[in-house]
């Protein structure tokens, strides 16, 4: 073995618990739409808002791979919570799952926000971008930060977890595509309105990547750092298997790729290659 596998295997095995965690309670909120929560405090303690972790959904090799869940809240005692869509067996099965079960999961993985204290934000979430931006607007709350929490989806149905962010102290601006609540028309817009009268001192957003691409030329416009989560599909999850790579360009303009589940999911918006 080669000393920079050795090194990978043991900064694994510092930085990174595999361990079954008890589900605490599974619940229905929405269409296919499921809130998680799970007793791992080995994790909870160490994980950071944009990580994710690496859920085996299943209780043979069927399927083989795992599915990765942005964590979206850390609950008390050491919970984790999850809010997750059901698109494929693996997620089918973990919404069958009830309090009791136990589940295998790795983490906490991935590169996570860069936390703030005592700024003016923004957070940008577009349908289930909800999921990694509830634990960032919590923790930048109580880093001292004034939070305005920019929220799009297609109906006022889909608009998750308003009660928790509303409960939470966020200024809370709603965006739907029917007008079902708050502005009509796509939340970038939303924010683009609040950019020509507010100067914000950081930006993070999570959601389909059309959004994300004006989120960041918008960013861009204002001058403002911004950061962004990327959704791919996963594998390994640790950077082995290079099967969730993004393209992105540094500073000079020069195009190089790296893994999202390592690299990321949290991006330098600028840094993105959003075109192509």
């Amino acid at each position: 073995m080669s000393n920079k596998i050795k090194i990978f295997v043991q900064r694994v095995k510092v930085l990174i618990q595999n361990l079954e965690a008890e589900v605490l309670a599974s619940c229905r909120v929405g269409a296919d739409v499921y809130l998680l929560r799970l007793q791992a405090p080995t994790i909870a303690e160490i994980a950071r808002p944009g990580q994710f972790v690496h859920v085996r959904c299943s209780e043979t090799l069927d399927p083989l791979l795992r599915r990765p869940l942005s964590i979206h809240d850390i609950g008390d005692g050491g919970g984790l919570v999850f809010l997750y869509q059901v698109r494929g067996r693996g997620t089918a099965w973990l919404a069958r799952q009830q309090a009791g079960s136990r589940i295998d999961i790795l983490g906490p993985l991935g590169r996570g926000f860069t936390l703030t204290t005592n700024k003016r934000i923004a957070l940008v979430a577009g349908g289930l971008g909800i999921v990694p931006l509830l634990f960032i607007a919590r923790q930048a709350l109580e880093n001292g930060n004034q939070v305005d929490f920019f929220y799009g989806a297609r109906d006022r149905e889909r608009l998750y977890q308003r009660e928790t962010l509303q409960a939470m102290g966020v200024n809370l601006l709603l965006a739907t595509d029917d007008g079902s609540a708050g502005f009509r028309g796509p939340v970038t817009k939303l924010w683009e309105q609040y950019l020509k009268e507010r100067r914000y001192e950081r930006a993070y957003a999570c959601g389909p990547r059309e959004e994300l691409a004006e989120f960041a030329h918008l960013a861009a416009r204002y001058d403002i750092p911004a950061e962004v989560s990327l959704e791919e599909r996963m594998a390994c999850g640790l950077g082995a298997c290079r099967g969730c790579v993004t393209t992105l360009r540094d500073t000079t303009g020069n195009r190089y790729y790296e893994n999202v589940c390592t690299g990321g999911p949290v991006f330098d918006a600028a840094a993105v290659e959003w075109e192509g």
